[in-house]
């Protein structure tokens, strides 16, 4: 009986142990991924306002994860970019 406490309260320890080792940078890359998905999201909406503009952000891995992890400022930055460079 003893040891049947032992082995649950072992058990419980370890899936504590197991979800706080991988749960937690998988809530990180879970939220870059989501970001990233809203950052290309966004890239694409300047892409359709700036059509009218003959104004174009190329829309790729780099830069939805530039504007993803940055939010606003970062599209800015792309937008400032692309005037400067052409």
């Amino acid at each position: 009986m003893d040891n049947n406490i032992i082995t649950y309260l072992a058990c419980i320890c370890f899936i504590f142990i197991f979800g706080r080792i991988f749960i937690v940078p998988l809530k990180k890359v879970l939220k870059l991924v989501l970001n990233s998905v809203l950052g290309g999201l966004t890239i694409y909406i300047i892409n359709l306002i700036g059509a009218g503009f003959n104004f174009h952000i190329g829309l790729n891995v780099f830069t939805s994860i530039l504007v993803g992890l940055l939010g606003l400022p970062g599209a800015v930055c792309l937008i400032i970019v692309k005037l400067l460079i052409g």
